[in-house]
């Protein structure tokens, strides 16, 4: 088994391509051990010192690391036990798609046609775009002309997310979508 990787705009982040499905729908991202428990592979990964972060995309795996461990030190690790795990024939996932991916593309009844509008183009324009980089977006809320995302995977901690939001989302959104003035990430 060959495993790609690809730096991220996020340093202490690294995308592990390893060639096969990663995700059949959705994705995960898990930030402890604990929420891991509902995947084999993240829980696995977990077991490699200094992972502090696991998400799981359609093909691919974003692992972000402590910033006190090397990636020289860490990368044959991670590597090693995504081998094992494609290996053992265990689900990657026991549940077929998580609550958050569910939130942002579940078109909504209750949804006013600005959030439809906003869910649109984050998953047709943003989404796409973020996964490149190992990362995801997704919807949380539109308040007061605020829509607020929580950003995921590489997106996570990444030193440019904040000029993501502001210079690209937000822009974008507010070229649409009139009634939105600003995007700003949840804090959870």
């Amino acid at each position: 088994m060959f495993i790609q990787t690809e730096q991220t705009p996020n340093p202490q982040t690294l995308k592990f391509l390893p060639g096969k499905v990663v995700m059949e729908e959705g994705t995960a991202f898990f930030q402890n051990i604990d929420e891991a428990s509902i995947s084999p592979l993240a829980t696995r990964l977990f077991s490699v010192e200094g992972v502090s972060g696991v998400f799981l995309g359609s093909d691919f795996i974003t692992i972000t690391k402590a910033e006190t461990i090397n990636w020289e030190i860490m990368k044959p690790l991670v590597l090693g036990s995504i081998m094992d795990h494609f290996n053992s024939g265990e689900e990657t996932y026991l549940s077929k798609k998580t609550e958050d991916t569910k939130k942002s593309l579940k078109e909504n009844s209750n949804d006013s046609e600005i959030v439809k509008q906003i869910k649109e183009l984050l998953d047709t324009r943003v989404r796409p775009a973020v996964a490149m980089d190992g990362g995801d977006i997704i919807y949380d809320s539109f308040k007061d002309g605020i829509v607020y995302l929580h950003m995921q995977g590489a997106c996570s901690g990444c030193p440019s997310s904040t000029a993501t939001l502001k210079m690209g989302i937000e822009n974008m959104l507010k070229h649409y979508i009139p009634e939105v003035q600003e995007v700003r990430p949840t804090d959870a």
